[in-house]
């Protein structure tokens, strides 16, 4: 599977995205028009190591609903994950069975030589 998990108005997702010069293979999914289904977080999580690693602590949303002052479980990542596109960090580039999530550049680097490998 060759995915990437982006926001079309985001210009740091469109910079990375040209930058990874992806082939015709690759499925994208703007999550604002198209949201997650829970299979999909399910699937990306199944990747990594947790549903706190795909959610984003810099979403507007995270510090409106005074989110940073509570303890939250895995279960209430997912769920505000599959409430509102802003918890997914992003981009979330799936290249076969490897998951690379956020903008870091490290990420990103690793991303570019699992998907020209």
């Amino acid at each position: 599977m060759k995915k990437i998990y982006y926001l079309s108005t985001c210009d740091t997702c469109k910079r990375i995205m040209h930058s990874l010069n992806l082939s015709d293979d690759f499925e994208l999914q703007d999550i604002k028009t198209q949201p997650i289904s829970k299979y999909q977080i399910e699937h990306m999580r199944s990747l990594t190591d947790s549903y706190e690693s795909l959610f984003s602590k810099r979403a507007r949303l995270y510090k409106e609903l005074g989110l940073k002052d509570k303890s939250l479980s895995e279960d209430n990542y997912k769920n505000y994950i599959l409430e509102h596109y802003t918890f997914l960090k992003r981009p979330v580039v799936i290249c076969n069975d490897q998951i690379f999530i956020g903008n870091s550049k490290k990420t990103i680097e690793g991303a570019k030589k699992a998907i020209h490998e």
